[in-house]
């Protein structure tokens, strides 16, 4: 499913976090939004996500206008930097429980969570407690749930920031797999030029809140003039 938007913008009061973004996101795709702290990338994916009104534009997912839909009703899941685990619960009903609110039948829900369980490593700590993982371990636990969830959109707000950088790495090549075995169309954002290098297979560029440029990894260096090789040298060195 594929995601647009259309001369999107927020403010905040007087101040414009997000400035007149077009940006279109192919199905299949994982684009990288890029760009420092306060760049406008979280504000854009809090309002694809209908997280976060919009205060000009338009959002497109899938070829529907969805400004004035809630979250439930976008067909998307969406990871953070601090996991956003429920600690009460075992991991296997983190990764359950938006199922059982929609209201999957459980042999659904079961074969859903024992596959994303697999696939990242998590069968053998089903049974624990969030309290009793390591950061890498709940963070695959936000994935897994995002994943077993089977959205037609995944979302990710810098969900390795928090890391180490040897569990940081590890993540990242899980995560590489993941995309090519599900093909979901993915946002991924980052202050990481490297990790959206390596992630991503189109790369949008934030600064100010305005998008600088957008294009395939490849290509993406040589697309900057003078002025924005400056800003992305000054990413490299933070």
């Amino acid at each position: 499913m594929a995601i647009a938007t259309d001369a999107v913008s927020k403010q905040f009061g007087s101040h414009v976090a997000v400035d007149d973004v077009s940006l279109e996101v192919p199905e299949g795709s994982l684009t990288a939004l890029l760009g420092p702290s306060g760049c406008g990338k979280s504000t854009l994916l809090r309002m694809i996500a209908g997280l976060e009104e919009i205060t000009g534009g338009e959002i497109e997912i899938g070829g529907r206008i969805v400004n004035n839909l809630p979250p439930k009703e976008r067909d998307i899941a969406m990871v953070f930097q601090n996991y956003a685990l429920y600690p009460h619960m075992k991991v296997r009903d983190n990764m359950a429980f938006s199922m059982l609110l929609a209201k999957r039948p459980r042999s659904e829900i079961d074969e859903r969570v024992n596959k994303a369980a697999s696939i990242l490593g998590l069968t053998d700590y089903l049974d624990r407690y969030p309290r009793q993982l390591s950061g890498g371990q709940r963070q695959r636990v936000g994935v897994a749930r995002a994943l077993a969830a089977d959205p037609a959109l995944l979302l990710f707000d810098e969900p390795f920031g928090a890391l180490d950088p040897v569990t940081r790495r590890e993540l990242q090549q899980q995560f590489l797999e993941l995309n090519r075995d599900f093909h979901k169309t993915s946002i991924f954002v980052t202050h990481d030029i490297h990790e959206a290098m390596r992630l991503g297979t189109r790369i949008a560029l934030l600064a100010g809140g305005r998008l600088e440029t957008i294009a395939a990894p490849a290509e993406f260096r040589r697309a900057q003039g003078d002025e924005a090789r400056a800003f992305l040298a000054g990413l490299e060195d933070c």
